[in-house]
C-alpha cells in the first residue's frame, strides 16, 4: 500500500443549481458531502484537490467534435434546434439545458483525468462528482452528457498502465464504458446492476470482449452482494490481473433510492471498495447515480472516511444532523425518510438469503 496522503477530488461548480424541475438529478449531492466532510474534520487543503474543466482537445480525444460543438452552442445560447435535441440528445427531459452545464460536464471529465494522474502516482483518490458511466461519444445519454470513466481509463492507459479494469457498481449499466473499450485488451469492464432497469444492456457478458456483466434481481441484498464478490467477481480480478482499477461507486444500488430496487447498505459498498485499495494498485474511485440525497451524502462521506482510516461515528454531530434535515428531494415524500438518514451515517445492513438465481449467475467460466 502506498503511504501517499489520499485525496478527494471536486469543485465549487457542482453548487450552482443543475438539471432544473422535477428531474431526478435536481437534488443536492456533491455539496452536500463536502459540507458533512468539513463539518467532521475530514477534508481540509491538505486532502482536497480541485479540478479543471477538461479542454476541447482532451475532450475530443474521444467524443465527436461536432457533439461537443453542439453542446458548447447549446450551453451559450440556452437553446437547441430541433434537429440537434434528436441527434445529440440534448435538451430533453432526460438530458436538459441548464445555466453551467457544458463547465459541469467539462470539470466532471478534467476532474477524472486529474484523478489518474494522481493514481498513477500513488495516491487513493476519490472523485464524487465523476461516474456518468453512460455519456455516448455523439450524444448526451441518461443524465449523462460525457463520459468522464471514459477519460479516467484512458488516463492510465496513457500513463503506461497495460491492463486496467473497471468495476461499476451503480443500479444501472455501465453502457458508456462498456461499448467504449468493448474487444480492448487493455481494458476488462465489469459492471453489477439491477435486470429489467435501463438502459436495459448488459444482460450478459461476453468474454471474449472484456465485459463482465452481473445483472441482478429486485431486492439483491448485502449478503447476495457479498457471495457475488466473493465468488465471481473477485477470482476474476485475481484472474485478470489488472495493473490499475477505476471503480463507478454510484449510489442508486442502496436500499432506499427510489430510481432502483436494489436493497444494499452503504456498510457492504464500503467493505468492498476497502478490498480493492488493499490491492495496493492505482485506484480511482468514482460516484455515479444516486437519487436519494440522504443514502447519497452518507455513502460517499463515509466512503470518504473509510478511505481516509476515519472511525465512522455512531451518531452524526447535532450540525450534521440538521443540516441533512433542511434537504429536500420531491421523489421521496416527507413521510417516507428513514429518521437513521438524518442521524446516522452508516446503514444497518440489509442480509438475507442466497437465492438460486444469485448463486448461477457467480458462477463465471
Amino acid at each position: 500500500m502506498s503511504d501517499q496522503v489520499p485525496l478527494f477530488v471536486g469543485s465549487e461548480i457542482y453548487r450552482k443549481p443543475a438539471f432544473g424541475p422535477n428531474h431526478p438529478l435536481n437534488i443536492v449531492r456533491h455539496a452536500a458531502v463536502v459540507d458533512l466532510l468539513t463539518m467532521l474534520g475530514w477534508l481540509n487543503e491538505d486532502n482536497f484537490r480541485r479540478s479543471e474543466a477538461a479542454t476541447l482537445s482532451q475532450l475530443t480525444e474521444f467524443h465527436d467534435r461536432s457533439y461537443i460543438r453542439a453542446l458548447q452552442y447549446a450551453n451559450a445560447t440556452g437553446q437547441v434546434a430541433a434537429e440537434a435535441r434528436e441527434r445529440y440528445q440534448i435538451g430533453t427531459f432526460e438530458n436538459p439545458m441548464f445555466p453551467n452545464l457544458f463547465e459541469r460536464a467539462a470539470t466532471a471529465v478534467g476532474g477524472s483525468i486529474l484523478a489518474a494522474k494522481l493514481a498513477v502516482a500513488g495516491h487513493v483518490v476519490f472523485h464524487p462528482s465523476g461516474g456518468t458511466h453512460h455519456g455516448r461519444p455523439d450524444r448526451a445519454s441518461g443524465f449523462c452528457y460525457l463520459n468522464d470513466p471514459v477519460f479516467a481509463l484512458r488516463t492510465l492507459l496513457e500513463l503506461g498502465r497495460e491492463n486496467v479494469m473497471y468495476l461499476d457498481f451503480d443500479a444501472h449499466h455501465g453502457d458508456g464504458v462498456e461499448d467504449a473499450f468493448f474487444g480492448d485488451g487493455r481494458v476488462t469492464t465489469v459492471s453489477l446492476h439491477e435486470t429489467k432497469r435501463w438502459p436495459f444492456s448488459g444482460t450478459h457478458s461476453h468474454q471474449q470482449a472484456g465485459a463482465y456483466n452481473f445483472s441482478v434481481p429486485r431486492g439483491f441484498t448485502d449478503s447476495e452482494f457479498e457471495y457475488v464478490l466473493e465468488h465471481a467477481i473477485l477470482p476474476l480480478v485475481a484472474q485478470t490481473r489488472p495493473d490499475a482499477l477505476v471503480l463507478c461507486c454510484g449510489a442508486d444500488c442502496l436500499a432506499g433510492d427510489p430510481l432502483s430496487s436494489m436493497e444494499l447498505s452503504n456498510v457492504t459498498l464500503w467493505d468492498a471498495v476497502d478490498q480493492f485499495i488493499g490491492l495496493g494498485l492505482p485506484i480511482v474511485i468514482l460516484g455515479g447515480g444516486g437519487y436519494n440525497p440522504w443514502t447519497v451524502a452518507r455513502y460517499w462521506a463515509g466512503m470518504w472516511g473509510r478511505i481516509c482510516g476515519r472511525e465512522i461515528p455512531v451518531t452524526l454531530p447535532e450540525e450534521a444532523t440538521a443540516y441533512l434535515a433542511e434537504i429536500e428531494c420531491d421523489l421521496i415524500d416527507e413521510d417516507d425518510v428513514d429518521p437513521a438518514w438524518l442521524t446516522t451515517m452508516a446503514d444497518t445492513p440489509y442480509p438475507g438469503p442466497i437465492r438460486d438465481e444469485i448463486k448461477l449467475l457467480a458462477q463465471i467460466d
